[in-house]
C-alpha cells in the first residue's frame, strides 16, 4: 500500500484537476483528519493506509470536489490559537477575521476586566479568542441562530473558556443590568451582496445565507444598538467587505460614533472599521 505522503500527492492532483482551490492544503488536511495526526505525522508515517482509511479518504476527496468545505469534512477549523468545532448550518470563520480580533484586543488593551460583546458569534470564534487571550475579560456572545448558539456553547465548554452565549438579535439578549456597561462591541456581520451569489465559490455558498448576505442597514442597526448598550468611550469593531469599507465608516460617523478608522488585513484590503462611542463630557 502507498504511504500517506504519496496518497496526499495523488489526492492533491485529483483536486487540482477538478478545479478545487488550494488542492495541496486540502489534501493534507483531509489526510490529517483521517489519520488523527498533524501534518508532520502524515509525512512521517511509513506504513500504508488501511482499507478503511483509504476508503474514508477517497470519500472525502469526492465530497471536496463537490464543493463541501474542508472544515465540514474535518469537523474543525483553526482560529488564532484555538481549534474550533464546526458544523453545517453555522458560518465557518475565515482567516481574515483574525484581524478583527487583533483590532478588538488592541482597543481594550488598557481596559481592566472589560465587558465584551461579540454580536453574531457563529462558532464563537472572536468571543473565544478574546476570552483566551484576555483571561480577565467578561465575554458575552450573541447570535440569532439557535444552531450557532449551541455550537458556540459547545466550543466554549470544550475549550474551558468562560463565554456566556445568548440567543437573540444584535445586543437585545444582553441583560438590562449590563446595558450601558459594555467596553467593546465586536462583530463579523453578514455583509456580502446577494447579487454576487453565483460568483461565490461552492464552499462559501455552503454557509447559511443569513450569515453571508447583508447591507449597510445591518451596520446601521448594529451601531445604534452599540451606542445604547456601551459605556461612553467604548470601542466598536466590525468586519467589512473591502468594497463597502468607506461606506460603513461613514455610517459609523453618521450614527454618532467618533474616532472612526479603517484597518487593512494581511492582504492589504480594507477589512475592519473601528470606532468609539462618544466620551462622557
Amino acid at each position: 500500500m502507498m504511504r500517506p505522503a504519496e496518497v496526499v500527492r495523488r489526492g492533491a492532483d485529483y483536486l487540482a484537476r477538478h478545479g478545487v482551490g488550494e488542492p495541496q492544503a486540502s489534501a493534507e488536511r483531509l489526510m490529517m483528519a483521517v489519520l488523527g495526526t498533524d501534518r508532520g505525522g502524515v509525512y512521517a508515517r511509513r506504513e500504508g493506509l488501511s482499507g478503511a482509511e483509504a476508503r474514508r479518504y477517497g470519500r472525502m476527496l469526492c465530497r471536496r470536489c463537490a464543493g463541501v468545505p474542508v472544515q465540514h469534512l474535518t469537523g474543525e477549523t483553526g482560529f488564532r490559537r484555538l481549534v474550533l468545532a464546526v458544523r453545517p448550518g453555522v458560518f465557518v470563520p475565515r482567516p481574515e477575521t483574525e484581524v478583527v480580533a487583533d483590532v478588538a484586543l488592541d482597543a481594550i488593551a488598557d481596559v481592566p476586566s472589560p465587558l465584551v460583546v461579540d454580536v453574531g458569534t457563529g462558532t464563537g470564534a472572536i468571543a473565544l479568542a478574546i476570552a483566551e487571550e484576555r483571561p480577565d475579560a467578561r465575554v458575552v456572545a450573541t447570535d440569532r441562530s439557535a444552531a450557532a448558539v449551541a455550537l458556540a456553547r459547545d466550543n466554549a465548554a470544550r475549550l474551558g473558556l468562560d463565554v456566556e452565549v445568548l440567543e437573540g438579535d444584535l445586543l437585545a439578549p444582553l441583560p438590562a443590568g449590563r446595558r450601558g456597561e459594555v467596553d467593546l462591541v465586536v462583530s463579523n456581520p453578514p455583509y456580502l451582496d446577494p447579487a454576487g451569489l453565483d460568483a461565490l465559490p461552492p464552499e462559501v455558498r455552503a454557509d447559511p445565507a443569513d450569515a453571508l448576505f447583508g447591507g449597510l442597514d445591518g451596520y446601521e442597526r448594529l451601531f445604534a444598538d452599540a451606542r445604547a448598550a456601551a459605556r461612553p468611550g467604548a470601542a466598536v469593531v466590525v468586519e467589512v467587505d473591502p468594497s463597502i469599507a468607506r461606506d460603513v465608516a461613514a455610517a459609523a460617523a453618521a450614527a454618532g460614533l467618533v474616532d472612526v478608522a479603517v484597518h487593512r488585513d494581511l492582504t492589504d484590503r480594507e477589512r475592519v472599521v473601528a470606532a468609539r462611542t462618544r466620551p462622557a463630557r
